[in-house]
């Protein structure tokens, strides 16, 4: 149990450096990038714009199971509790 306290521990810690890193690095992204003739830079500033938007969503979808998952947790370690107490679960 403790290993995996320190895993998500480590992990929670490692994506929030990166996502800090992140927005740190790219303060510029609103603004709008010039428009460029080659189509080999066209198309891969479409796959950037692409990936980004993906990586929006999967964001947003791991914040949802992020929040799931401790409800989750809460609930099961609520009735484990009442276990040890010998309380039925309710």
């Amino acid at each position: 149990m403790n290993r995996l306290k320190g895993t998500v521990a480590l992990l929670s810690i490692a994506i929030a450096s990166t996502a800090w890193a992140q927005t740190a690095a790219q303060p510029d992204q609103g603004a709008a990038q010039p428009e460029h003739s080659d189509a080999i830079v066209k198309m891969r500033m479409e796959i950037a714009a692409a990936n980004k938007k993906y990586n929006q969503k999967v964001a947003a979808a791991k914040k949802v199971y992020d929040h799931k998952k401790s409800e989750a947790a809460k609930e099961r370690d609520a009735a484990i509790a009442s276990a040890h107490n010998g309380v039925p679960a309710q």
